[in-house]
């Protein structure tokens, strides 16, 4: 029988690779549904803004050796983008199950 803790690293890395492109898909599924000169327009710029960031912030955690904040980071960013889609900022494809819609 495998050591648990060998087997570690190989699911942290699988994870934090589907989290990663999970994210990435979000962000470009996700099309912003509320008029332009709006306070929810805004909101929803800034939702998008973070998911981006969290992107961004998650490659730069996983080019610098520390998958675990990585993870965090696509899965925080992705949280970001599950929330707007829940609250209406966000259109998203009929049929994904990139949210919980």
């Amino acid at each position: 029988m495998a050591d648990p803790d060998s087997l570690m690293p190989a699911k942290l890395e699988e994870k934090t690779d589907r989290y990663e492109a999970l994210l990435a898909e979000a962000i470009a599924e996700a099309g912003v549904a509320v008029p332009e000169g709006t306070p929810l327009r805004e909101t929803a710029e800034e939702y998008r803004e973070m998911a981006v960031s969290y992107l961004e912030d998650g490659r730069h955690f996983r080019e610098s050796g520390d998958p675990v904040n990585a993870l965090a980071a696509f899965s925080y960013g992705y949280g970001w983008l599950d929330a707007g889609v829940r609250m209406g900022l966000f259109a998203v494809p009929e049929g994904t199950e990139l949210f919980t819609t």
